[in-house]
């Protein structure tokens, strides 16, 4: 048994836990690590990163069940609400779906490198500080008052999170602040449209790297996806919350610091980057 690889999985699972649901990239954060550690293969890795995200993602559906089976009922049952609620889902989906279909090759040949997470974290903290001053009133209260343009513009900024370091959360999150979503509305609508996505990337990245994996690397995985689950769990319920309170200044600062610190571990040789 390799006790370091499970300890690894562990760690990994607990990062992604973390930081998948607040605007400073889980994906950023698990490249970093993950290379700071010489966790697996490449190419296994990758899908790693990308399945134990699916972890954090049932952990807002386990936290929203009520919420999710309702909008699912009142779907079936052609109840205006639901309806348009479960549609804004899936508009805002389709633009990631269509891009990261003919782009992920690329995406995790040449994006995926502490380099690129590093100015992504950087440029964007600014965003989000520009977008704390300068982002429009909320005129959107709740995700059920949201029309299928907000979804769709949001949509399509979900699409920039492909570069690793940007982060999903956080460009849904603050592309929904300037679209005019309040801030609960955003982090809402993030968590619910990060179902379908996640979803959907790891069943496409567990297909196509299908004849990397053994039954050997299953504990691996598990770890990791439990961990993810236990931590976002942990989040989800405090992240609404904080930040309706006390918006996404914090969360700035601190991708800009991290981003800022991983460029000058770089240029002093500090940790040699791969």
């Amino acid at each position: 048994m390799d006790f370091l690889l499970y300890f690894q999985a562990f760690v990994l699972g607990i990062i992604e836990g973390l930081t998948e649901f607040i605007p400073v990239s889980s994906t950023g954060h698990l490249i970093v690590a993950a290379d700071v550690m010489n966790f697996w293969t490449h190419e296994k890795r990758v899908v790693f990163e990308i399945a134990i995200q699916l972890g954090a993602i049932l952990a807002v559906v386990f936290d929203y069940r009520q919420r999710l089976t309702d909008a699912a009922v009142g779907f079936v049952q052609k109840d205006a609400v639901s309806q348009r609620f479960v549609f804004n889902i899936l508009i805002a989906f389709m633009p990631a779906a269509v891009i990261g279909f003919f782009a992920i090759g690329f995406i995790h040949d040449k994006l995926f490198d502490p380099m690129v997470v590093a100015s992504a974290l950087i440029l964007g903290g600014i965003v989000i500080l520009l977008a704390e001053k300068r982002a429009p009133l909320a005129q959107v209260h709740e995700v059920e008052e949201m029309r299928w343009h907000h979804a769709l513009k949001i949509g399509f900024i979900q699409c920039l999170a492909m570069v690793p370091g940007t982060s999903r959360s956080g460009a849904t999150i603050i592309g929904g602040l300037w679209f005019g979503l309040s801030r609960k509305a955003a982090a809402e609508f993030s968590f619910f449209l990060a179902i379908p996505t996640m979803i959907g990337a790891t069943v496409y990245s567990v297909y196509v790297h299908r004849d990397e994996f053994m039954w050997a690397d299953f504990p691996v995985f598990a770890i990791g996806f439990v961990m993810a689950f236990i931590a976002a769990a942990i989040v989800v319920k405090a992240l609404v919350s904080f930040v309706s309170r006390h918006g996404f200044t914090v969360f700035a600062w601190y991708r800009i610091a991290f981003g800022c610190l991983i460029w000058l571990s770089a240029g002093t040789g500090w940790i040699q980057w791969s």
